[in-house]
C-alpha cells in the first residue's frame, strides 16, 4: 500500500501515529472525503474484495464504494499505520427485521480500549464509538451508544427523540473472505437495497450530502432541503463537484437510464 497516497486523499498526511485522537481523526475525514456509493453495481461491474483493486478504486481514481470496500480498505491502513484492526460482521437492523451475518463488515481497533470503527455505513456515527456499553456520545445532529447483552453488541441512535438499532455485531474476528457470498448478494440480489436504488452519499461537518433518486438531499442540522436533478447534465457535474467522481460520460447515460 501506497501509505502517503491513502493519507492524501483524506487530508491526514500528519495523522500517522497509532493514537486515539488520530484515530477520530481519520474517521471522520473518511466519511467527509470518500463518499458512500454503489455506482458500479448500477454500472454492471462486479466488486471483488482485491485490496489492490479497491485501493486503485477509492484512492488512485478517487471513488468511494459501500461497506466491504470502505471497511476493508481503511482496515488494511489501519494496520500499515500500526493499529490492531478485527473484521466484524454485522446484522443490520432494519424496521425491526434482523439481516443475516455478513450483511455489513464493521471494524474493532484495539487502543487504549477497544473502538468500533465503521466507514461504510452511511449515515451513522462520525467518530469511533469506544466499546462501553450505554456510553452516550454526542454527536452534531445525532447521539449514539453502544448495548450489550450476552456478547451481542447493538448500534443505537437518537435523533429527535426517535431510537433506531442500526445493526449488531459480535467480537468474533472474521476473515475477509468470509464476506464474499454476501458481497456478491449485495451487488445482484433484488432484495438487496444497493440493486433497487442508486445512491451517493458523504458526510459534512454539519450534515449529509445525498444523492438518491433523482435528488440531491442536503441534510443540515436534521434540517432537509432536496433538488431535483432538472437535466440529464444535472448527473455528471454533481456527482464531480459535490463528491469528487469523474465518470465517464458513456457511464453517466447508463446511470441515467437504471435511474
Amino acid at each position: 500500500m501506497r501509505v502517503e497516497d491513502y493519507l492524501e486523499r483524506l487530508g491526514c498526511e500528519s495523522r500517522r501515529e497509532p493514537s486515539p485522537e488520530n484515530l477520530r481523526v481519520l474517521q471522520r475525514a473518511h466519511l467527509e472525503r470518500v463518499p458512500f456509493e454503489n455506482l458500479d453495481i448500477h454500472l454492471g461491474r462486479p466488486i471483488a474484495l482485491d485490496l489492490p483493486a479497491l485501493f486503485d478504486k477509492i484512492v488512485s481514481r478517487r471513488r468511494g464504494g459501500f461497506c466491504y470496500e470502505l471497511n476493508g480498505l481503511f482496515a488494511w491502513l489501519l494496520g500499515e499505520l500500526g493499529y490492531r484492526v478485527t473484521l466484524l460482521s454485522g446484522r443490520v437492523m432494519d424496521g425491526g427485521r434482523l439481516g443475516p451475518e455478513f450483511d455489513h463488515m464493521a471494524l474493532l481497533v484495539e487502543l487504549e480500549g477497544g473502538w468500533l470503527v465503521d466507514v461504510g455505513f452511511g449515515d451513522s456515527f462520525l467518530e469511533p464509538l469506544a466499546l462501553e456499553p450505554s456510553r452516550e456520545v454526542g454527536q452534531p445532529w445525532s447521539t449514539y451508544w453502544l448495548e450489550e447483552r450476552g456478547g451481542v453488541w447493538r448500534v443505537v441512535r437518537r435523533r429527535e427523540g426517535e431510537e433506531v438499532p442500526q445493526y449488531q455485531f459480535t467480537l468474533t474476528p472474521r476473515r475477509p473472505d468470509e464476506f464474499a457470498a454476501m458481497c456478491r448478494h449485495q451487488q445482484t440480489s433484488p432484495d438487496s437495497h444497493f440493486t433497487r436504488q442508486l445512491i451517493c452519499s458523504r458526510a459534512l461537518p454539519h450534515g449529509r450530502l445525498t444523492l438518491s433518486s433523482g435528488r440531491l438531499i442536503l441534510t443540515v442540522h436534521a434540517r432537509r432541503y432536496e433538488m431535483p436533478l432538472a437535466e440529464r447534465a444535472d448527473l455528471g457535474r454533481v456527482l464531480r463537484h459535490r463528491f469528487g467522481i469523474d465518470l465517464a460520460p458513456v457511464d453517466v447515460e447508463r446511470l441515467l437510464v437504471k435511474g
